[in-house]
């Protein structure tokens, strides 16, 4: 299967909304379920396993790690360490994108509300409704199961095309967008894939879908009950016949890296164009001029792979080479961080710097200007950010921004030299008040550093030096020295 070097599914993570707009809640005491939730935090998060037997029948999994049950006479628990009979249940899809649960061993439907849920209705009503609302972070790549191709904007075209054998480049990003119970597919250019495959600048009822689970992959349902299928010599993702899924309608979502443009202190693009050494000597951006940075969990350290499959490796006399096929400790390199600059640092404990002809090699001591780089993120003009308390998003009635919401907004990323600016979809752009405080609504943009410092997950830095951080409070504020959990964000 081809992969964009680590092939990591997404785990389905996702809250269930009950028709009193409340979510299904797993307590800690007693393992007792309730449907009270008012957002999606920690203890409304549900994963979803499949039966490997049975892939009909799945397991609903909370936060502990306990399983949901249903015994005979409808009681509902959340207390099952292993996923054994009473576990088992049926979803069915509605096509208004809700679910309804079924005991698999007792025929009888799960619902109810607040602290009143059983699982012994005999008949579907409002009440066994529930709607899906995913946990996971809506940026991803988008691989086909069938065809084993990802999906990716084919400009000319005018299509999302699912025919490339690694997700490269921006163009391979997908965003997906919930609103009323149902998701809608987001090009990098902002655009939305209607079922009939063409793509559109407003969403419609054609942009929305429900989604579907079947064997650990997803599929799309449009409005018309119909999938969402790659057809034809493209691979061009648009709704088939089928009215059940089979396997061409079967998508996996996975973890999009940071890919990233290196500018050297001569002016000129990091590139492996030239051959097996990695020079700084190319002006136009392609492919050879583009590497995935992906953070390793336990060392923070960074791996640079090419669109070859390569990855950068420390070689003889502290030369940097794109050769290497598998990781071993050369493949390693430190980022330092340095506002508008970097430093990379290799195996060998020195800096990289750029030669006079070009050629990268790890052999100073220190770093000066010729051991400082430019980097640019290029696959994410969109950005979405989740931290420790949930999603950012706009205040509702005032120009700040909340870091505690179920919901997210999209904020827009310009590059400018080393640092970026932020913008919502109105326009204006984020700054940072006198008290440190993240606002909204300035026509002036200002500076922003990303730090790519963990696995699927950055630094902000604002001007005031500060990191940014949502308070207990849920406000986002540029108020932390340090780099921690509460100042990373996935993206």
């Amino acid at each position: 299967m081809p992969t964009n070097g680590t092939h990591q599914a997404l785990r389905i993570q996702f809250g269930l909304i009950n028709c009193s707009n409340k979510y299904l809640t797993a307590e800690a005491f007693g393992f007792k379920v309730n449907a009270s939730g008012v957002s999606l935090k920690k203890k409304q998060i549900w994963m979803l396993e499949q039966d490997e037997g049975n892939n009909s029948v799945v397991f609903f999994k909370s936060h502990l790690g306990r399983y949901l049950l249903a015994n005979k006479d409808g009681n509902v628990s959340c207390e099952a360490e292993k996923p054994d009979t009473d576990c088992r249940f049926t979803v069915i899809a509605h096509a208004d994108g809700r679910w309804t649960l079924q005991s698999e061993p007792h025929k009888r439907y799960f619902g109810g509300s607040e602290d009143h849920l059983s699982c012994f209705a005999q008949t579907i009503t409002e009440s066994e409704l529930w709607s899906i609302h995913l946990a996971s972070h809506p940026q991803a790549n988008l691989l086909s199961v069938s065809r084993k191709r990802y999906a990716h904007l084919s400009a000319q075209e005018g299509e999302l095309s699912a025919d490339s054998d690694i997700p490269w480049g921006v163009d391979a990003l997908i965003t997906l967008i919930y609103q009323e119970k149902k998701y809608s597919i987001q090009t990098c250019d902002n655009r939305f894939l209607r079922n009939d495959g063409k793509l559109i600048k407003k969403r419609d009822q054609g942009t929305g879908y429900t989604l579907e689970f079947k064997a650990g992959k997803i599929a799309f349902k449009d409005h018309e009950g119909k999938y969402l299928s790659a057809m034809g010599p493209t691979g061009m993702l648009r709704s088939g016949r089928n009215s059940k899924p089979g396997k061409d309608d079967l998508f996996d979502l996975e973890q999009s890296h940071p890919q990233v443009i290196l500018r050297a202190s001569n002016g000129r693009l990091v590139s492996i164009r030239q051959g097996i050494n990695i020079s700084a000597n190319q002006d136009e951006e392609t492919d050879q001029e583009t590497y995935q940075m992906e953070i390793n969990k336990e060392t923070k350290k960074c791996i640079l792979r090419a669109h070859t499959g390569h990855f950068w490796t420390l070689v003889n006399h502290g030369g940097i080479q794109c050769t290497a096929s598998e990781i071993d400790a050369n493949c390693m390199f430190e980022i330092e961080w340095r506002g508008r600059r970097i430093a990379i640092k290799a195996n060998n404990g020195k800096y990289i710097c750029t030669k006079k002809n070009g050629h990268l090699a790890s052999v100073s001591d220190s770093v000066g200007e010729d051991e400082e780089f430019t980097l640019r993120l290029i696959n994410r003009p969109i950005l979405v950010l989740r931290g420790d308390h949930g999603f950012v998003c706009h205040h509702k009635s005032s120009s700040t921004l909340d870091a505690n919401r179920s919901v997210y907004d999209v904020f827009h990323l310009v590059s400018e030299n080393g640092a970026y600016h932020i913008k919502g979809s109105d326009g204006k752009f984020w700054y940072t008040s006198s008290t440190g405080t993240i606002c909204t609504d300035s026509v002036i943009p200002e500076d922003f550093y990303l730090e790519f410092r963990d696995h699927g997950r950055l630094a902000i830095k604002a001007k005031n030096k500060k990191y940014l951080r949502g308070n207990q409070a849920g406000t986002l504020r540029a108020d932390a020295d340090e780099v921690d959990n509460s100042t990373l964000w996935e993206y």
